[in-house]
């Protein structure tokens, strides 16, 4: 068992390179990008071109995932992999349109389930309690939308006790309730949860960052840990709590940016591995493997991204493009197709890339993954999903980066960013 007490020795640059890389994604043979191959996917330089197979085929796969949808049931109401999620899509296609409002709430988001237990966006009750405040704003239901309101607030005093034994990370942890609450603020006019409420939430994932990185004794101002391991990636770990937290930029002081923020960011940084990936966690023997989402290079580029949006520092833009050519190589992933470990959450890397520089070749990158997963076939996908419709692990997902790519200059990972 790992001596929680003493210092992380891990010296950056150490890890060993695993020898199976390659186990874990198919080769990319695609062309990369020149000004040549993007004629035929691109034009205009923001949009997918008439003649590309996205737009040939989106029409078809839209009503292919209808009809799959159709006869879909669980008890699972969450954004992650149940019938929120699906609702988020749904929202996603048609975002104004009162029937279609109307049949999402109705069918897709289950208040009478929710438990009082979970709290966060992607994996408990405040993912279908934001987007069920978000659409009943827009139908001008007061009652069910302050329904939706006071079931969040009352999670509140669950998440700013710093002493309870609840995670900090996005999933299940309190970066996932602030999402939730920032969601609902973007989307509804005027903002429901003030300043006090968000602060209250960062105080709490800052002070619980503070009094592990001291407790650890390592040269950071903050760190954060799951289940005893401290991950990096999006899903679990610094990163994507990072990223969240730069994302609220608006709530922090220059002091938290400048002294606790940054300096975390830049300490991770050290720990990159010479492939440009990045490890799931600290910790010795860790191997270079992971590139996806939750885990590896992609969250990373997330969190690189808003620092450079932030700080404006190229160093940050350049790890985030570093971060994409690792994408790029290594992201056409044998566990198939979904947002969480898969190729259309590889994607929507790209689409950050694109977001930030207005650069094509980020664009072209983006429209291969996407084409990749028109071709949903079991022979590039290591093992049918479990809840083979769900948003982040089955093809509601993909579905998502279809739509989202045709408007690539605002297309956002869905339940990630804002």
């Amino acid at each position: 068992m790992e001596n929680r007490g003493s210092p992380i020795t891990m010296s950056p640059g150490s890890q060993p390179q695993s020898p199976n890389m390659e186990k874990y994604y198919f080769k990319n043979d695609y062309e990369d990008y020149t000004e040549n191959n993007a004629q035929n996917h691109i034009k205009n330089k923001t949009q997918v071109s008439n003649t590309s197979r996205i737009s040939l085929r989106l029409g078809f796969k839209w009503d292919e995932t209808l009809k799959e949808l159709e006869n879909w049931t669980t008890d699972d109401y969450s954004v992650y992999t149940g019938t929120a999620g699906v609702a988020m899509l749904l929202l996603r296609q048609a975002p104004n349109d009162r029937t279609n409002l109307k049949h999402i709430r109705k069918n897709y988001l289950q208040f009478e389930a929710l438990k009082g237990k979970k709290i966060s966006f992607l994996c408990g009750d405040a993912g279908p309690l934001s987007i069920g405040a978000v659409i009943s704003h827009k139908l001008e239901d007061k009652k069910i939308f302050d329904y939706c309101i006071k079931k969040l607030t009352v999670f509140l005093k669950f998440v700013k006790n710093v002493g309870s034994d609840l995670p900090n990370e996005y999933l299940y942890g309190r970066a996932g309730f602030l999402y939730a609450l920032l969601y609902v603020n973007k989307h509804v006019s005027p903002k429901p949860f003030n300043e006090t409420v968000i602060r209250s939430v960062i105080t709490a994932i800052l002070l619980s960052g503070e009094k592990l990185a001291k407790h650890l004794k390592i040269d950071v101002p903050l760190m954060w840990e799951w289940h005893g391991q401290k991950y990096l990636g999006a899903a679990h770990g610094a990163s994507g709590i990072l990223y969240l937290l730069l994302q609220a930029k608006d709530y922090l002081t220059e002091d938290e940016l400048l002294n606790q923020i940054k300096p975390t960011i830049d300490f991770l940084g050290a720990f990159r591995f010479p492939t440009g990936n990045f490890p799931s966690s600290l910790g010795p023997g860790k191997s270079d493997k992971y590139v996806q989402w939750c885990h590896g290079a992609p969250g990373f580029l997330y969190m690189y991204g808003e620092a450079y949006r932030v700080f404006g520092e190229r160093s940050y833009l350049q790890a985030a493009i570093k971060c994409g050519d690792v994408i790029w190589w290594r992201g056409l992933l044998k566990k198939g197709y979904s947002l969480c470990h898969g190729v259309s959450g590889n994607a929507y890397s790209f689409l950050e890339l694109f977001q930030l520089t207005g650069e094509e070749k980020h664009f072209y990158r983006a429209i291969k993954f996407a084409e990749y997963c028109l071709d949903y076939t079991k022979q590039k996908e290591e093992c049918t999903p479990d809840r083979p419709m769900s948003l982040f692990e089955g093809i509601s997902g993909p579905m998502y980066l279809l739509l989202d790519i045709q408007d690539p200059m605002n297309a956002k990972f869905p339940g990630f960013s804002l």
